[in-house]
């Protein structure tokens, strides 16, 4: 699994879960959604943020991800990720990273 940080989003007053409007994405242990650019996911009264705690490179990643590539797409910030085998892949630099 992949360490988050724990990142409340602070004045949200939406509240996440099925049929909430959002893309909902599988994402190790638990489902993140998609809001404003951004991944959020539930935690107790509140929504986090759901980032990665460091640059975790996904090692022996020989699968190219782009539109159509049979992956999920989902944007988030100021790129997109994809979703694969219950995580998200960025692509960074010559390598991908776990998201």
């Amino acid at each position: 699994m992949t360490a988050t940080t724990h990142t409340p989003h602070p004045h949200h007053t939406h509240e996440h879960g099925t049929g909430c409007g959002h893309v909902a994405v599988p994402h190790d242990d638990h489902v993140d959604y998609v809001h404003d650019g951004h991944l959020h996911r539930p935690h107790g009264d509140h929504a986090d943020e759901c980032e990665p705690a460091a640059h975790t490179v996904h090692e022996g990643h020989d699968h190219d991800h782009r539109p159509g590539c049979g992956h999920v797409c989902v944007p988030h910030g100021t790129h997109v990720d994809f979703v694969h085998d219950g995580h998200r892949h960025a692509a960074h630099e010559d390598h991908w990273d776990d998201h």
